[in-house]
């Protein structure tokens, strides 16, 4: 349980880390597939379903990120 925990926190904080030199668009689109992946996985969808809500939600977040830019 534990070890778990550790690799949770080792993950993001490279993820965290690793987006500092990004633009806004692929800002966007990494956040908007996280969500899309993390709404697709709560609301208990396939496969298909969590990978389909990830693309559109990364989609989505690049769109809205070059906008704000």
């Amino acid at each position: 349980m534990m070890r778990n925990k550790i690799l949770m926190l080792l993950v993001a904080t490279g993820l965290l880390g690793g987006c500092e030199n990004m633009s806004p668009g692929q800002k966007g689109a990494v956040t908007g597939a996280a969500l899309g992946s993390g709404i697709g996985l709560v609301a208990g969808g396939s496969f298909g379903t969590v990978v389909g809500a990830g693309l559109i939600g990364g989609a989505a977040g690049y769109i809205v990120g070059n906008a704000v830019q």
